[in-house]
């Protein structure tokens, strides 16, 4: 019996660790979201993302864990831990489509004045048919790119949805389990 528990107790201390590291993280994400717009530290956004899949893992292994026979106590810090995880997750997700939002804004308005500067040049026949072109392909780029970050900004949102799929379906297999176990209660007040 030892040995569980020694397992229990290292997958919590594990699962504290990486949300210690993570609050840390995105404490310093809020910063840059709040302060920055012009560009995006990725490397903080994929720490943020590996500190996520590894809590998501000690998360997996503790439910596993508790499925093998723990007590309400245990399943009830494997909630608790679920519970963080899902929070941490969807405010990263925020976040990231905040700080993406504004470098989209920020970039529409770069454009927009290049674009304005552009048309006064082109009136005022100081500039070449050849550079007006060169800046019509930079402007296609740049909304291409723009196109990409949606796309990208849409895939996260998914991400989001499927793990809020996740949750709600485990939500439900523990109201059926809790129903299975007190059938007669359920049916007095039926």
């Amino acid at each position: 019996m030892d040995v569980p528990n020694t397992s229990w107790d290292s997958l919590r201390k594990q699962a504290r660790k990486l949300e210690a590291q993570l609050d840390e993280q995105m404490n310093s994400y809020r910063k840059l979201v709040a302060t920055k717009v012009d560009s995006a530290d990725n490397d903080l956004e994929s720490g943020i993302e590996l500190l996520l899949k590894q809590l998501q893992q000690v998360n997996y292994q503790m439910q596993v864990w508790v499925s093998s026979g723990g007590s309400e106590m245990v399943s009830h810090t494997l909630t608790r831990h679920q519970e963080i995880l899902q929070d941490l997750t969807q405010e990263f997700y925020r976040l990231r489509s905040s700080l993406r939002a504004k470098q989209e804004h920020a970039s529409l308005l770069q454009d927009f004045r290049e674009f304005d500067r552009s048309r006064m040049e082109l009136e005022a026949g100081d500039t070449s048919v050849e550079q007006a072109l060169l800046r019509e392909h930079a402007s296609i780029s740049r909304s291409t790119g723009q196109m990409d970050s949606v796309v990208a900004q849409a895939q996260s949102t998914l991400g989001a949805f499927v793990l809020q799929r996740s949750t709600f379906g485990g939500i439900n297999s523990k109201l059926s389990n809790v129903s299975s176990r007190l059938p007669t209660r359920f049916c007095v007040q039926g």
